[in-house]
């Protein structure tokens, strides 16, 4: 779990309704935790089958849970992964985490095939927070987002990984009204223009986070 992007928006005093996080993993590796114990209307987005059991496991007795065990993709079809534990990948990535810092060689073994939907088919326009971990594919959940959400938070990269489509994210960003808030480790949040952050951005940042301007 990132206690981090939840305890920011608190201290923030955001009204957040409705938080979707695309890339679970484990339920307790998620990074909207925070929000489903606080009852906010949550959205996970999960594709590989053994990690939605675990999912709805912990959190299938939630009425405010929604689990879609589907990857996001560019368009609606059945795609191809290579499970690589918290860094399972789309087989068509040039590259992923799991390629580029865990010197991960996909094996047959390792496969498996998953449904893939457009992220517009679920998105009501009402998201307040998205997450996005889907170690490289993040862009196809942006390139179909209708929610303008006051937060989101995307994965970059780190370390030897850059995100393949790092410049269409921050171009869609800017398109779209957005700020970088801050980096931690491997991912980027950013709040929309409409969200003030000057108060809380100072305190922030003599902790040690970095900041857009």
């Amino acid at each position: 779990m990132n206690e981090r992007l939840y305890q920011s928006t608190k201290r923030l005093g955001l009204a957040i309704g409705h938080v979707a996080e695309v890339g679970v993993y484990h339920p307790e590796t998620s990074n909207v935790l925070g929000y489903i114990r606080d009852g906010i209307r949550t959205d996970l987005f999960e594709p590989d089958p053994e990690s939605v059991v675990r999912i709805v496991g912990a959190f299938g007795g939630y009425s405010h849970v929604r689990v879609h065990p589907c990857a996001i993709y560019k368009e609606n079809t059945r795609i191809r992964l290579y499970r690589a534990g918290a860094s399972t990948f789309a087989a068509e990535l040039v590259d992923s985490p799991a390629l580029a810092n865990d010197r991960y060689q996909p094996i047959p073994e390792d496969a498996f095939e998953a449904e893939a939907r457009r992220f517009n088919e679920f998105d009501d326009g009402t998201i307040d927070l998205l997450s996005i971990d889907t170690e490289g594919c993040e862009w196809y959940v942006l390139m179909h987002l209708r929610s303008r959400p006051m937060v989101i938070s995307v994965e970059t990269g780190w370390k030897k990984y850059q995100n393949p489509f790092l410049k269409e994210i921050e171009d869609w960003m800017q398109s779209n009204g957005y700020r970088l808030w801050y980096r931690d480790r491997s991912d980027t949040v950013y709040l929309h223009q409409r969200v003030p952050i000057g108060f809380w951005a100072k305190r922030l940042d003599r902790l040690g986070w970095s900041f857009g301007r």
